[in-house]
C-alpha cells in the first residue's frame, strides 16, 4: 500500500521558532525535540510532532518521514478523517475503492504558546481543512517526568529470559482538549470506519517507533501484534532496538472511553491510541474531547512485570 507515494521530503530540522529548537529536558538531559511547524508537502499531513525522542541513555526511539510511510512523524496527534479532511497524511481510504490520492489534506497548526519550560510545553493549535477553515481547536500540554529509581529496571524479555541492559526511564505525558465549533458537529473516522478490513482503525495519538531489529509488543494479558491490536488493555509495551544498537521499551497508558490500541510490528514498529477503531466518533458542536496519555521511555528490554510496574506509576 505504498504505490504512487509522493517523493520523500527532506526531514525538517529544529522547530521553526525564532529562539531556537523546542526541547524537552529531564534533569538537564534533552529527551525530545518538538518540531512545531514542519515545512512539509500537504500530502504528508503537516503537524507538530516529537522527534527525535530518546531514552535517558541516548537511544533514539522515534522515526520520522520513513520511506515506508513518509507521513509518519515521530509522536503526534493526527486523524485520517475529520469531517472528510485527511489530517494523517498519505492516501485516503475510500469505501469500495481503497486507498486513493485526493486533494483532501489539511494541517494541524500551532497558534500560540501558553507555557514553555524545560520540562513542559503547552500551546493552542487549530485543526484546519484544505482551505484553512478551522475544524477543531486544541489545547495541548507535553510534560517530561523523571522516573529513574521509581522501579528496578534490571531488564529481561517479557517472558523473563535474557538480559538486555537498562536502568533508567522517564515519562512523557500528553494532555489535550479538542473543541468543536459552536454550531458544527465534528466526525472523527478511520480507514476501518470507512470500510478497510484488517484492524486498520488508526488515527489519534500515534507513536512511530524505530527499530534496527524486529520489534515486539505485549500487554498485561497478550503478546504479539494481532493479539494486542484493537484491544482495550490498560497498558501496552513495545520493545525495540535503536539505531545505536541500544535496547529500549516503551510503555503506553491512557485509553479513553471507546479508544482502542492500534499496534504494528510486522510492517513497521508503532503504537497508537485509536479514537475510531471500529466506529466513527463525533465531537458534538460546542463540546470538548479530552485525552490524557502517558508513555514511559525506558532503556533496556523489560519484563511484563516491570512494564506493569511502570504503567502503575501513572496517576
Amino acid at each position: 500500500m505504498t504505490a504512487d507515494r509522493p517523493t520523500r521530503a527532506a526531514e525538517p530540522g529544529a522547530a521553526t521558532t525564532a529562539d531556537g529548537p523546542v526541547r524537552l529536558l529531564v534533569g538537564g538531559t534533552e529527551v525530545a525535540r518538538y518540531v512545531l511547524d514542519p515545512a512539509l508537502d500537504a500530502r504528508h499531513g503537516p503537524r507538530p510532532y516529537l522527534h527525535p525522542v530518546r531514552t535517558l541513555g541516548g537511544t533514539v526511539v522515534t522515526d520520522a518521514l520513513p520511506a515506508d510511510h513518509v507521513w509518519h512523524l515521530g509522536a503526534s496527534l493526527a486523524v485520517q478523517d475529520v469531517n472528510g479532511t485527511n489530517l494523517w497524511g498519505g492516501r485516503t481510504y475510500v469505501r469500495d475503492v481503497g486507498y486513493t490520492w485526493r486533494d483532501d489534506h489539511g494541517r494541524i497548526a500551532h497558534v500560540r504558546w501558553s507555557e514553555r519550560a524545560a520540562d513542559r510545553l503547552a500551546h493552542r493549535l487549530e485543526w484546519r481543512d484544505p482551505h484553512g477553515a478551522v475544524l477543531l481547536t486544541e489545547h495541548r500540554q507535553l510534560t517530561a517526568v523523571a522516573l529513574t529509581g521509581a522501579v528496578p529496571l534490571t531488564s529481561e524479555g517479557p517472558s523473563g529470559g535474557g538480559s538486555s541492559g537498562g536502568g533508567s526511564a522517564w515519562r512523557l505525558e500528553v494532555d489535550y482538549t479538542l473543541s468543536a465549533p459552536a454550531r458544527q458537529d465534528v466526525r472523527l473516522g478511520s480507514p476501518a470506519t470507512n470500510g478497510r478490513p484488517g484492524g486498520a482503525g488508526y488515527g489519534g495519538f500515534f507513536w512511530r517507533a524505530v527499530s534496527a531489529a524486529p520489534a515486539s509488543v505485549f500487554s498485561a494479558t497478550a503478546t504479539g501484534e494481532e493479539a494486542v491490536n484493537g484491544s482495550a488493555e490498560p497498558w501496552v509495551a513495545l520493545c525495540g532496538t535503536g539505531p545505536d544498537g541500544g535496547a529500549y521499551t516503551l510503555v503506553f497508558t491512557g485509553l479513553g472511553d471507546g479508544d482502542r490500541w492500534f499496534t504494528r510490528t510486522a510492517m513497521y514498529p508503532g503504537v497508537g491510541v485509536a479514537f475510531a477503531f471500529d466506529e466513527p466518533v463525533t465531537v458534538t458542536a460546542g463540546t470538548n474531547r479530552r485525552g490524557r496519555h502517558a508513555v514511559v521511555v525506558a532503556d533496556g528490554t523489560l519484563t511484563r512485570a516491570q512494564a506493569a510496574a511502570l504503567a502503575d506509576t501513572v496517576r
